[in-house]
């Protein structure tokens, strides 16, 4: 594949968080200006949900420490964190080696972590408590992997085999996630397939995932680590070029430009530019999520990873849900609110961008507040303190199964 085909050119500029970043802000400008289709923006409301996203954040960390925003946060139950008890109780070969399985863990726990809908729960066997939507997504990831689901050896049930996922069944995943007709799942077909994709691809590219190892995702660590510069820094942005680059064929039925997968990159006519990528927004949620939460275990094996800021806010449900919900963003056709549109329309398309910016314009207002810069307060910090929690809160408190006040007609591998 050459680089010199203008479109391959095009098509790679997409896939970085500073173009998810500043085509969102354009979407945002051309919302100011009245002139987008299907949302009216409001900012005199974004000090109110300021207000709430720092009484949330209070209230959740008193102590002003906050983590990361990332899937680690997930396997937390009752205070225990559970990978964290399990990791210690492991013998590790060396730092390496806890970053691989940590990267296995994080990539096929995000994959599986597209909205659950609002039936589905897991009755986690530890508690007897039955968890829902991502965190009883995470719980039930986290089992599988514990109990060796992914792993081809018997041995070792702490890590994730390609060939393994590339064969994994629907009766297999089902059961993990303990799907039943008296407890449905929102896209497990669409999940199912992600995993073969994903194995199949791992499997077919050694020299990525496979430098220390057979072919596992955690193989990526090796690649990513070599990329540190001379005192062990990489940048977080990196992290996501990466997987777009190396993961984005494994992605259904999406954009393809010049050759190239466009993974979670939508079409809007607002969008328009002088090339080939006219009218395309980028938006890359899961990937991005996954980068946040592939930050810790580089940490932990040594790698300090720097511009975290670099990366966006996550264009998904609870943090567009607040900007809904609080009025920030209003539907141009109040009958939208009612009907069900399909994640690549227009509409969910210029809600998701809307949320990518406003999440940095809301983010400037926190750190204003509280007379922080974003070294302190990283928008990471921000998210997880935060704007995801504050989203979730308002969707229980005005809707009785908890849904976004946009309703997204899912196939797994988006939301």
């Amino acid at each position: 594949m050459s680089l010199a085909n203008p479109e391959t050119s095009a098509a790679l500029s997409l896939l970085s968080a500073k173009a998810v970043r500043e085509r969102a802000h354009r979407m945002l400008v051309i919302g100011l200006e009245d002139r987008l289709p299907n949302f009216r923006i409001h900012l005199d409301r974004l000090d109110d949900t300021v207000d709430l996203v720092l009484k949330v954040t209070r209230a959740a960390y008193p102590s002003d420490v906050i983590p990361f925003h990332s899937r680690w946060r997930h396997f937390v139950m009752n205070g225990c964190d559970r990978w964290a008890d399990m990791a210690k109780r492991h013998s590790w070969r060396d730092r390496a080696a806890r970053a691989r399985s940590e990267f296995d863990l994080a990539i096929v726990s995000v994959f599986l972590d597209a909205g659950a809908g609002p039936a589905w729960r897991y009755r986690d066997p530890t508690t007897g408590s039955a968890v829902g939507r991502s965190e009883g997504l995470a719980l039930a990831s986290l089992a599988m992997f514990a109990d060796g689901m992914f792993s081809a050896d018997p041995h070792q049930p702490l890590r994730v085999d390609a060939d393994i996922l590339a064969t994994i069944s629907v009766a297999d995943l089902a059961r993990g996630l303990q799907v039943s007709d008296a407890n449905p799942l929102v896209g497990l077909d669409g999940r199912v397939d992600l995993l073969h994709r994903l194995g199949r691809l791992v499997a077919s590219k050694p020299d990525v995932f496979g430098r220390s190892d057979l072919p596992r995702p955690g193989g990526l660590f090796d690649r990513l680590a070599m990329q540190a510069d001379d005192p062990g820094r990489l940048p977080a942005p990196t992290i996501l070029s990466e997987l777009l680059q190396q993961l984005g064929p494994i992605w259904p039925s999406r954009l393809t430009l010049g050759g190239i997968a466009l993974g979670d990159c939508w079409a809007h006519p607002m969008l328009a530019t002088e090339d080939a990528t006219s009218g395309l927004m980028p938006l890359h949620k899961l990937s991005q999520w996954l980068a946040y939460s592939l930050i810790e275990p580089l940490q932990t094996a040594g790698v300090s990873v720097t511009d975290i800021d670099g990366l966006t806010g996550l264009a998904e449900y609870r943090n567009g849900g607040l900007f809904v919900d609080m009025g920030v963003l209003a539907f141009r056709e109040s009958g939208a609110a009612e009907l069900e549109h399909e994640v690549g329309s227009a509409l969910v398309v210029e809600w998701r961008a809307l949320t990518v910016a406003l999440l940095d314009r809301l983010a400037d207002r926190v750190r204003h507040r509280l007379g922080v810069d974003a070294t302190a307060l990283p928008l990471a910090k921000i998210l997880e303190g935060g704007t995801w929690a504050a989203g979730r809160l308002l969707a229980r408190e005005r809707r009785a199964d908890a849904s976004p006040p946009v309703k997204v007609i899912s196939d797994g591998t988006v939301f």
